[in-house]
């Protein structure tokens, strides 16, 4: 048995994908279990490989009942607590990050500038386990009742930085809208309002709006056979990149470089303010790295990926 952690949100379980694929690979014949929380158990399927998910949000509360694993594997953080919650599972082998504070001398050194992808494929290769790092697609659910081809807007994040300004989206969602696109606009259950508001200032029936009415299994299908993703750096862009569905992503003040979507692909655009002089940041609002971003950058972004589904022969689900 492998034993996997990954205790974060659904960007972070996508980004672990190529690593999670590269374990099972290497060990076809073992039992892996991912601890992540549960509410992410939808998209573990849409994964593939993983044979049962031990809920776990919280690192200081997991009580492993469990036979020792033959092998764990920190695809969490560099530690210490992710090292110690692992080794409180007995484990014949522990994959990690050095870190000797947690008495774990073993593995690569931590690089805090890594793309998060690379992060996790550069710690299994430096053990012997081949990794491909490209290999971030997820299975395609059946669309059934889920809507095909409309313009997702996700105008929310569980971090008020990284949320665009509201009027901007309304802005962006009226002008979309005027041009031909059927608009959705998502979020969880605490951004309904925001959701709302951006679909009436952007003069949009209140039916455009799904806020609150999305489990993560409807968003990934959502995602995977919609014409177009238009977010923040949230875990929706990233299953953009997982279902290659053209993608406008708003970054700050994390860079793409850590976070973003492949840059070779043109489908996916993202859209980044920071190297330059940028005001300072109380800490309240949007980061100032997305406020540098305007209405018209976002439009012309869409344009270009849009030109881009054409001119390579990508198709939008």
């Amino acid at each position: 048995m492998i034993v996997i952690l990954r205790a974060l949100g659904l960007g972070d379980l996508a980004t672990a994908v190529p690593a999670l694929r590269a374990l099972r690979a290497h060990h076809p014949d073992e039992r892996l279990v991912l601890l992540a929380p549960d509410w992410l158990a939808p998209l573990v399927p849409l994964i593939g490989g993983i044979d049962h998910l031990v809920d776990t949000d919280d690192l200081s509360h997991l009580r492993w009942r469990g036979a020792a694993p033959d092998l764990a594997v920190n695809l969490h953080g560099r530690g210490p607590q992710s090292h110690r919650l692992l080794a409180g599972t007995r484990p014949h082998r522990q994959l990690a990050f050095a870190n000797p504070i947690a008495g774990h001398h073993d593995g690569p050194p931590w690089l805090a500038d890594e793309h998060e992808v690379h992060r996790w494929c550069r710690l299994l290769d430096w053990y012997g386990v081949p990794t491909d790092p490209t290999d971030l697609g997820l299975r395609r659910p059946a669309p059934d009742r889920t809507p095909i081809g409309v313009t997702v807007l996700h105008p929310g994040s569980k971090i008020a930085g990284k949320r665009w300004p509201v009027r901007r989206f309304a802005a962006v969602a009226r002008q979309l809208s005027a041009a031909g696109h059927e608009i959705v606009i998502t979020g969880d259950t605490t951004e309904c309002g925001l959701a709302r508001r951006v679909a009436r200032l952007a003069g949009l029936p209140g039916r455009t709006v799904r806020a609150g009415h999305t489990d993560l299994r409807y968003l990934a299908t959502l995602v995977a056979h919609a014409r177009l993703l238009i977010s923040g750096d949230t875990g929706i862009a990233h299953l953009a990149t997982a279902y290659r569905t053209p993608s406008v992503v708003l970054f700050g003040p994390n860079p793409p470089s850590r976070w973003g979507p492949p840059p070779d692909r043109p489908w996916h655009r993202a859209l980044w303010a920071g190297g330059g002089d940028l005001p300072g940041w109380d800490g309240t609002g949007a980061h100032p790295m997305l406020t540098a971003v305007d209405v018209d950058q976002v439009l012309v972004a869409v344009d270009e990926v849009q030109r881009a589904v054409r001119t390579t022969g990508a198709v939008a689900a």
